[in-house]
């Protein structure tokens, strides 16, 4: 899998505390709900399905990226609307924020990590991506439950503290994890 990471997403840089102390609030309406959510350990942005490579692709397939994204520049963007996702085996439901600022930077990294899946006659990104942050998720298919609670949580977004929340993330590389190792892609600055 091939992610947009921020320069706020390292586990040596946690989230700040408007943004834990919300994620908290959504879990716990969750839980309100019957929804037992576990927050994310690191937030990003996803570009590509998750794909299998194998073991003698790997060096080529994350130079092909590099060179592919030397023309990308760094970017910022922005979410605030929740939404509901799962997996396509349906074993994994999502709580997520849809990106509305940047949509258009992440299309084109898209479209050049779709060119190299290409390449390696391995599976390109939905044909109609929706970029967003997965906040939370849990194990099993509670995409009806969440949806039902889905406009309480909006409203806890809407309603927070100083205002909308609108999370905000500065794009400033691409990693590709394969296996163990992640390969870390810098977006010109």
């Amino acid at each position: 899998m091939l992610v947009v990471y921020s320069s706020s997403s390292d586990e040596e840089d946690p989230p700040d505390e408007d943004f834990t102390e919300l994620l908290e609030e959504l879990l716990e309406a969750a839980g309100a709900h019957g929804v037992m959510l576990t927050q994310q350990r690191e937030f990003h942005l996803t570009v590509s399905q998750t794909v299998v490579l194998r073991h003698h692709w790997i060096q080529p397939f994350t130079q092909n990226l590099r060179a592919s994204l030397t023309t990308c520049k760094r970017f910022v963007c922005s979410a605030g609307s929740l939404r509901v996702y799962s997996n396509a085996e349906r074993t994994r439901t999502f709580l997520g924020m849809e990106v509305s600022a940047g949509h258009a930077q992440l299309l084109e990294i898209m479209k050049m990590v779709d060119k190299t899946m290409t390449e390696f006659r391995l599976d390109t990104f939905y044909k109609d991506p929706s970029f967003h942050v997965s906040l939370a998720w849990c194990v099993g298919d509670f995409t009806a439950q969440l949806k039902d609670c889905l406009q309480e949580l909006q409203g806890l977004v809407d309603n927070h503290e100083d205002g909308p929340f609108l999370l905000t993330l500065d794009c400033g590389e691409l990693r590709c994890r394969a296996g163990n190792k992640v390969f870390s892609i810098p977006l010109e600055a």
